[in-house]
């Protein structure tokens, strides 16, 4: 019985957790030129928690994952950027080095629009949150900006 109530306290602690994510996304689009745009997609991560870089290895923890959909007005250039303080530590847990932000990060991608008009950019993020002692499960937030 008291293993019972363990596992469900457990359980509810890390619902509880995950319903009030430990990051908080903001997303916007800086217009750098006449057809080009800077997405900034920005993470902060409440203190103890830290997200982790989209070039963690495989075998380790999800890394960020950004994913554009398909829009014929727009096209994707070159590959995302990562603007934060990146740690690096091999965890034993998972056998491999991993790349991780505490604080912020910032996702800067260049996004052209192929022609002279009002759009938006839309897509998801997939990422993972762990602090030393536990991790949340992976989690997906969509997103969408207007690009004027």
């Amino acid at each position: 019985m008291k293993t019972l109530f363990l596992v469900i306290a457990s359980l509810f602690v890390t619902a509880l957790v995950h319903a009030q994510s430990p990051v908080r996304w903001t997303i916007d689009a800086k217009k750098i030129a006449d057809t080009l745009y800077e997405l900034h997609i920005k993470a902060d991560v409440t203190e103890s928690w830290h997200i982790y870089s989209q070039f963690t290895p495989a075998g380790g923890p999800k890394p960020t994952k950004i994913i554009f959909t398909k829009n014929p007005l727009i096209k994707i250039l070159g590959s995302i950027k990562e603007n934060g303080n990146m740690q690096k530590k091999f965890e034993d847990v998972f056998n491999v080095d991993v790349k991780y932000f505490e604080g912020s990060v910032t996702f800067v991608q260049v996004i052209k629009v192929k022609a002279n008009v009002k759009t938006n950019v839309s897509g998801s993020i997939e990422y993972m949150v762990c602090t030393d002692k536990q991790c949340l499960p992976p989690a997906k937030t969509p997103f969408t900006v207007a690009l004027k």
